[in-house]
């Protein structure tokens, strides 16, 4: 039986993945141009039609607030949009069966830590960690209060074509040959490739709970960094000693906000950063695909 599907953020990298696996269902999109529905979340309630399943993948991400003005757009869009939606459905002639959240590892507000579960604490103090916290405690209350099947997803950097953030400015960076692993690149971090987190929507939508979502390998940065640079036909980057790191790292903790790099910064790059997915793979027999495997510029 066809199923009807609305699909926010349709146009973002994790909504075109999920847009191309839904291509044979009955799906409708909604956006600020070039949807089905055409609307701001952050400023508008959608006029809605029923749907069986509402996939939220609409958000804001992959930037650093630097000003109070900045800071309170991740929660225009993360948490208004999401409670505008929210009242879009309400209004519409039926309720979903089913609704799925995207939302981050963020929300843990760690820089550093292994095998991390669900369970551990939220504790992001970050504009963007809180404001999907929030947006996670409205849907969570909503769909218990209408009945609704209530899946959230917790995704770790997501690896794909053209990926955005980190990995993307990872490989702009080595194509412009200015790229460096610190302390041979050991770090390892979670990842997942888009195309895995989007044909695991639609099975997990009729169970719910919350999920964890990597691949499993976690990957360091030397590995990716090698794995990039092979693809681009560059050489494998150079490596910057532990010890020159610190020094460079204690200049930009005196030169303050107009330093790049800073003992923070360098903490983050020269720390593991893994999370548990063990919730999927034995609800789901998840089993996704190796990034470092997978990966194509």
């Amino acid at each position: 039986m066809s199923r009807r599907i609305l699909l926010t953020g349709f146009s973002g990298f994790l909504g075109y993945s999920i847009s191309e696996k839904l291509t044979l269902k009955a799906t409708y999109t909604l956006g600020r141009r070039d949807a089905d529905v055409i609307c701001d979340l952050a400023t508008q309630i959608p006029k809605l039609s029923g749907n069986d399943i509402v996939i939220h993948a609409a958000g804001k991400a992959h930037s650093v607030p630097k000003t109070e003005k900045e800071k309170q757009e991740f929660f225009n869009v993360n948490v208004t949009g999401t409670q505008n939606l929210l009242k879009g459905l309400e209004q519409a002639p039926s309720l979903p069966k089913s609704f799925v959240f995207i939302s981050s590892v963020a929300v843990y507000g760690l820089d550093k830590g292994t095998n991390i579960p669900e369970l551990h604490p939220l504790n992001a103090k970050d504009p963007y960690g809180l404001s999907k916290i929030q947006a996670e405690e409205i849907v969570q209350e909503w769909c218990k209060k209408n009945n609704v099947i209530c899946t959230i997803f917790r995704l770790p950097l997501l690896v794909g074509e053209k990926p955005p953030g980190n990995l993307g400015a990872m490989i702009n960076a080595i194509k412009k040959g200015y790229y460096l692993n610190v302390g041979g690149g050991r770090a390892r971090k979670s990842m997942v490739m888009a195309e895995d987190v989007a044909k695991f929507i639609i099975p997990a939508s009729e169970v719910g709970g919350i999920y964890n979502l990597t691949d499993g390998f976690h990957p360091s940065f030397s590995d990716l960094s090698n794995k990039i640079s092979t693809q681009l036909g560059k050489r494998n980057p150079l490596n910057i000693p532990t010890w020159l790191a610190k020094m460079l790292a204690t200049i930009g903790d005196f030169m303050g906000e107009k330093s790049p790099f800073n003992t923070y910064k360098l903490s983050k790059i020269t720390s593991d950063l893994t999370f548990n997915d063990d919730n999927a793979r034995k609800a789901f027999a998840w089993m996704p695909k190796n990034v470092l495997e997978e990966l194509k510029l």
